[in-house]
């Protein structure tokens, strides 16, 4: 056998040579803890992320998939400086080598806080914290829901507070977790079930912790729940100092549990204060009252009326007989000059009488008759008088008069009249008006003067 052919027989396909660097990098190298600066970050239908890893020297692949990348606590992007850990290994299809990311999370800022900061931003832009949508907490409430974990300190605060200051008031708890990755969506649950149940105020929280503890108060899916609500909804999310996403979308913020249940009745005691105080005030004006009207009896029972009371019905009566007669006299005097006027009216009606006012009437249509015929006979004569001579002149002027004393007028055919031999000539055809009838003619000949 050839050297040629043994070195033939020992080769390595690509893909065995691949593999085997792919064993020596994972046992080799193994999971790593890596730094750099995220590029070309792309992801692909299926949801898994491609991107590059690089510094100021070098260059790595890397893959994030779909599981991995839905558990990160912010949106990574082309720019930022991460630290992420994964397994080294060799892409064989391609010979490259790369890291298969299992988490990351940015450098300097801590991933929980930047996911708070994107996401507080793109809410913020969305109108989700506007103080238009903001509602006011009721005056008096019934039935307040809490949505928080039954076993909490939270819980416990919240009921001492709410039955010292309103005992009357009903409660209903909706348990759920505060904390871990189901908690999200069972808070969003818990709104959604007091809310259809028809609670008047919702309190959602938990005692303090840290921002990972505190996360599920800051996942999308629990602010669009709080902002969408229709009923009035305080967050109560840590200590003073701690501040979730939901406290911004809330209708307002308690810094503690304990703070939020005195908030939600602080109107009762307000009310009950109010109260009180008008109580005090109507107190001490009736008290003020009586003693003015006691006062006033007194003085009364004191007076010369209530000694002798017969002198007020004495006066009173003598009053009464003045009044009686001076009433007397006025209807006799109204009486009178109520006859005078009622003659005088009575002469006025017969001089207005109907049949008088007609007979006048009449008598004096009669003249005006007689005086109308008069003057339309007059008028006629005058114009008469006028008119004939008129008419005579009027026939001397007439063409007609004129034609009946031998006159005619000569008319040529286009109707025109003829004044002189120079309007025709030899062979026109006239035509001639007499003073009765009329005649056409041929010109045969014509002479001038």
């Amino acid at each position: 056998m050839s050297p040629q052919t043994t070195k033939a027989e020992s080769a390595l396909t690509v893909s065995e040579l691949t593999r085997q660097v792919k064993n020596l990098i994972e046992s080799g190298v193994g999971r790593v803890w890596v730094a750099g600066e995220i590029s070309n970050w792309r992801v692909s239908p299926a949801g898994h992320a491609y991107f590059t890893l690089k510094d100021n020297k070098s260059q790595l692949s890397a893959v994030i998939f779909k599981g991995k990348l839905s558990r990160l606590k912010f949106e990574p992007e082309g720019g930022l400086e991460v630290i992420l850990n994964g397994q080294v290994t060799v892409y064989e299809q391609r010979g490259n080598y790369q890291i298969i990311c299992d988490g990351m999370q940015p450098q300097g800022v801590g991933a929980l806080q930047l996911a708070f900061d994107k996401l507080k931003a793109k809410l913020d832009a969305e109108g989700l914290f506007s103080e238009d949508h903001k509602k006011t907490l009721p005056m008096l409430p019934k039935k307040i829901g809490i949505v928080t974990s039954p076993t909490g300190a939270a819980i416990q605060d919240m009921l001492n507070v709410l039955g010292r200051r309103y005992a009357g008031v009903h409660v209903l708890l909706y348990p759920a977790r505060v904390q871990g990755e189901e908690a999200a969506s069972e808070i969003v649950a818990g709104i959604q079930a007091l809310e259809e149940y028809g609670v008047d105020v919702l309190i959602i929280g938990r005692g303090g912790g840290s921002l990972e503890d505190l996360w599920p108060f800051n996942e999308e899916i629990v602010v669009r729940a709080v902002h969408e609500c229709t009923i009035p909804i305080v967050s109560a999310v840590g200590h003073e100092i701690d501040f979730s996403l939901s406290d911004f979308a809330a209708d307002l913020r308690a810094p503690t549990p304990s703070a939020a249940a005195e908030l939600v009745v602080q109107e009762h005691e307000a009310l009950v204060d109010s109260v009180n105080q008008l109580s005090s005030r109507l107190q001490r004006v009736m008290d003020g009252m009586i003693k003015y009207y006691t006062s006033r009896i007194d003085r009364a029972q004191s007076s010369f009326i209530f000694r002798r009371p017969e002198e007020l019905l004495r006066q009173q009566r003598q009053q009464l007989d003045e009044a009686r007669m001076q009433l007397d006299r006025v209807l006799s005097e109204r009486l009178v000059d109520a006859r005078h006027r009622l003659n005088a009216a009575t002469r006025t009606l017969t001089l207005l009488s109907p049949d008088q006012q007609l007979e006048r009437a009449h008598e004096r249509l009669t003249t005006l008759r007689q005086r109308l015929n008069a003057s339309a006979h007059s008028l006629i004569d005058n114009k008469r008088a006028t008119f004939h001579p008129l008419v005579a002149q009027l026939d001397a002027l007439s063409p007609l008069a004129i034609l009946g004393r031998g006159y005619s007028l000569v008319r040529k055919e286009d109707g025109n009249l003829v004044r002189t031999s120079k309007d025709i000539k030899k062979d026109d055809t006239v035509n001639i008006t007499l003073g009765k009838g009329s005649a056409t003619a041929l010109i045969q000949k014509t002479a001038k003067k």
